[in-house]
């Protein structure tokens, strides 16, 4: 069973910074990605930014070159560092990790950009 639980969230004014992370429970952790996705209200759950257990890393357009994500095995943990925070990045943010063909997802963690 794999548990994951995010925190970090919260309002922060445009052009702030937060830093998210993804605690994992299972053995495994360290031999799985984890991925980072949003779901703004009324709008669909979109995927943020991906890092593979060898560290490859992948961010969607929207986010590239503002967000930072990385991981911590010893922790068993994936942080998703923003910076330059813009309102269009409010959502919820969930984090997810693929395993034995079973998505599991944390119950996600608030972040509010105001004007």
């Amino acid at each position: 069973q794999v548990r994951l639980v995010e925190s970090g969230g919260g309002l922060v004014q445009t052009g702030g910074s937060l830093r998210l992370s993804c605690l994992a429970s299972g053995t495994f952790f360290s031999s799985k990605a984890v991925e980072w996705y949003r779901q703004a209200p009324g709008k669909q759950r979109e995927l943020v930014a991906t890092i593979t257990s060898g560290g490859s890393i992948n961010y969607s357009d929207p986010v590239r070159g503002r967000f930072t994500i990385s991981r911590d095995n010893a922790k068993s943990t994936v942080y998703l560092q923003m910076n330059s925070l813009k309102p269009e990045d409010t959502a919820v943010y969930y984090c997810k990790l693929t395993a034995r063909g079973v998505d599991y997802w944390g119950q996600g963690t608030q972040v509010t950009v105001s004007s």
